[in-house]
C-alpha cells in the first residue's frame, strides 16, 4: 500500500488528487506561518535572546491560532474547506479537555 493509499484511507477521501491538493495546503499553510511568526515575533519585540519557555509560550499563544485560521483560509482557497473544517474540528477537539469527538465527524 502506498503512502498516498495511507492517506487517502485514512482521511477518507477517494481521490489522489484531493490527496495533493490537501498536502499543498499543508505545504502552504507551513510557509505562511514561518513568515508571520517572523512578522508577529518582530512586532512583539522577541528575540533569541529571550528565554526558550517565553518564546514557545508567544509561539503557542499567537502563532497556533493563526496556522490554524491560515490553514482554513487556504484550505477553503484550494476547494478543501468541508475537509479541513472536520480536521480542525477533530485537531482543537483534542487540545481542548473534556470535549469529546465521535468518530462520525472525521
Amino acid at each position: 500500500m502506498s503512502l498516498i493509499d495511507k492517506l487517502k484511507s485514512r482521511w477518507g477521501i477517494e481521490s489522489t488528487f484531493q490527496v495533493i491538493v490537501i498536502l499543498i495546503v499543508f505545504a502552504c499553510t507551513g510557509f505562511t506561518a514561518l513568515y508571520a511568526r517572523e512578522f508577529v515575533f518582530g512586532l512583539l519585540g522577541v528575540t533569541n535572546e529571550f528565554p526558550f519557555w517565553q518564546r514557545a509560550l508567544i509561539w503557542i499563544v499567537t502563532i497556533l491560532p493563526l496556522y490554524n485560521l491560515f490553514l482554513y483560509i487556504y484550505g477553503t482557497i484550494f476547494g478543501q474547506r468541508e475537509f479541513f473544517t472536520l480536521f480542525l474540528k477533530k485537531t482543537l477537539g483534542r487540545l481542548i479537555p473534556g470535549k469529546k469527538t465521535s468518530k462520525e465527524e472525521v
